[in-house]
């Protein structure tokens, strides 16, 4: 029988992506997969189970999960559900096993093949395939919008009948995937953008999206196209510089990373509290703890006129071109094993065997 494929209803509070999409239904049929999808899975990103029907998909009742080779989804689903799928089936999505010891188990007691795509090695055959730059972009994107909509000003520069009006002064801190959109977004809104990361060779990168890169003399590149952690000096005198720098900001956009780390600590309270009065951080590093020291994950607080806002999930918010984004990342990633039908395994692909997680 032709392998059986799953695109799961998201149960996580507020997410509205789905896994799968009626585009990429129909690309895993062409696969010789039969497609399930349960009811209602794409209604927060706009897509019908009509559409999923037109697609060549099937609607899954409660019993489907024990019966899928293939699970695939967008977060990882809670441990009570990963006990109905089949032995040995492969689940694939942003599954973060290692943040859930019990989640962790359930995985493993069931002997499923388990694919956290936030293992994927970045590499560049692995483009097609890469979640957290795809979601990245659409969150840098939000970022953007929300800063915009808490700053008590314009963006871009406007001649009126009551005097000229100053553009907005955005810096961006971290230039990876989701920092570079915010780039593009606030210059596109009209704002005077810096970019800073402490990877001296996304200068170019910044600057070619019309950003001016901000140099505080703190070098950091490290591994896989990823920061390095600074050491205690180097922290020190990004600190100064940075804090010096901040007072003259009117917006700041907070994106920096450490693959598998908390998210490192850059603004501190003091350099916060040293910031105008109106002023405006939107930190997207929220979910792993934020990269100032002020943020409160999930909410919006106000530090002395400045408002910090700490949202999550934000390519949640941008539903339908995140899911579109996300399934075609998922398809490209499961056309590695799933051949003629059935599924093949190839362990020498170091994109499946670097992918794959094992416990322990």
């Amino acid at each position: 029988m032709a392998v059986e494929v799953l695109g799961v209803k998201e149960r996580a509070p507020g997410e509205r992506r789905v896994a799968l999409t009626p585009e990429t239904a129909r690309k895993l049929a062409a696969l010789g997969a039969t497609v399930w999808i349960e009811a209602g899975a794409g209604l927060g990103a706009g897509f019908t189970d009509q559409a999923y029907l037109d697609a060549g998909a099937q609607l899954a009742d409660d019993t489907r999960a024990s019966q899928a080779d293939i699970v695939l989804c967008v977060q990882a689903p809670e441990t009570a559900w990963l006990n109905q799928l089949k032995l040995g089936s492969t689940l694939v999505g942003m599954l973060q096993p290692q943040a859930d010891s019990l989640r962790a188990a359930t995985m493993q007691s069931r002997g499923l093949q388990v694919f956290p795509l936030e293992r994927l090695p970045r590499t560049t055959r692995a483009q097609s395939m890469d979640v957290l730059s795809s979601q990245a972009g659409m969150a840098g994107y939000k970022a953007t919008l929300i800063a915009a909509q808490r700053a008590p000003r314009f963006f871009p520069m406007l001649t009126t009948a009551a005097g000229t009006i100053r553009p907005s002064r955005v810096l961006v801190v971290g230039a990876g995937v989701a920092g570079l959109q915010a780039v593009a977004t606030a210059r596109r809104l009209g704002a005077q953008v810096e970019g800073f990361d402490v990877r001296p060779e996304t200068r170019e990168q910044i600057e070619s999206l019309g950003g001016k890169f901000l140099d505080l003399g703190v070098s950091a590149a490290g591994e896989g196209g990823y920061a390095r952690a600074l050491t205690e000096e180097e922290r020190a005198e990004q600190q100064r510089r940075l804090g010096e720098h901040l007072r003259l900001v009117d917006v700041v956009i907070c994106t920096a990373a450490v693959p598998g780390r908390p998210a490192p600590k850059i603004i501190t309270q003091a350099m916060v509290e040293g910031m105008r009065p109106g002023s405006v951080v939107v930190d997207l590093a929220a979910e792993t703890g934020g990269n100032c020291e002020a943020t409160v994950p999930g909410e919006t607080v106000d530090v002395g006129g400045v408002v910090v806002d700490g949202p999550l999930n934000l390519a949640s918010q941008g539903a339908v071109h995140a899911s579109e984004m996300y399934a075609r990342n998922l398809y490209n990633f499961v056309a590695l094993f799933v051949k003629d039908g059935a599924i093949a395994f190839d362990w020498e692909d170091e994109l499946l065997a670097k992918t794959r997680w094992v416990a322990g």
